[in-house]
């Protein structure tokens, strides 16, 4: 796949599956705009610029944009300075995303309300300030979750915005469809993130068990299947919400 003069948009791009996603549109060619959270904004500077490097990636073809997703003036600003950068995007990957996990006993107002903004108000954020550069058959990737399909413990804020992800993805792919633009929602399962590699050996194993392929997601699986959605290859899918869990949900 080769995007060659595309201007792709990766937000939360500094580890995890942001940084898997920018890594495998640099490798296609593309420019990437690296996202980072304005909070802490030099250390998550410091992680993209190190994964550049080690990569061996052309960093000329990376600009870093600091904006936090859920504050729409910061948004809006990142887009008019990509507008005037660039003129046009041709992708946007909303993947910034964050957890704060309780039972909804516990849960507080300001973890609810966190989460929520980051996760479903960020990705309407950016998708609405983006829509405006998107050219004409471009591409929104929105990053869901499986447990939008199946809940899970402790996560009610968590699985209420990933659903919400995915409303918005079909409402979006319903009007932007007269312009070629696709959207589409990519469903992760138990991914090797930082934050399931902080879960106990014998939770990860238990889970792992229920997983028919038998083994965790890389982020790269989930990079791997963005940079489809994105592509060519795939201009006749749009409105769709894609599992990528090793068959741990199926439906």
């Amino acid at each position: 796949m080769d995007f060659t003069d595309k201007v792709v948009v990766v937000t939360g791009a500094s580890r995890g599956i942001g940084q898997s996603t920018a890594v495998r549109f640099l490798r296609a060619n593309a420019h990437v705009v690296a996202n980072i959270p304005s909070i802490d904004s030099g250390t998550h500077r410091e992680l993209v610029e190190g994964w550049v490097k080690a990569e061996q990636l052309d960093s000329s073809r990376v600009t870093i944009k600091v904006a936090n997703v859920d504050r729409p003036q910061e948004v809006n600003a990142m887009f008019d300075e990509l507008q005037a950068e660039f003129s046009q995007i041709d992708v946007l990957v909303n993947n910034a995303g964050i957890n704060r996990d309780h039972t909804i006993g516990k849960m507080t107002d300001d973890e609810w309300n966190a989460v929520i903004d980051v996760n479903l108000s960020g990705t309407f954020f950016c998708s609405r300030a983006a829509a405006k550069l998107l050219r004409d058959g471009g591409s929104i990737v929105n990053i869901s979750s499986m447990v939008a399909h199946t809940g899970n413990f402790g996560v009610a804020n968590y699985a209420a915005s990933k659903a919400g992800v995915l409303g918005l993805s079909k409402t979006l792919a319903l009007e932007l469809a007269g312009r070629g633009i696709t959207v589409n929602a990519v469903c992760p399962g138990f991914i090797n993130t930082a934050m399931v590699e902080s879960m106990p050996d014998h939770v990860i194993d238990r889970i792992v068990e229920q997983i028919p392929l038998g083994r965790r997601g890389e982020t790269d699986d989930i990079a791997q299947t963005i940079v489809f959605l994105a592509s060519e290859s795939a201009r006749y899918i749009t409105g769709q919400s894609i599992g990528v869990n090793g068959g741990l949900h199926m439906h």
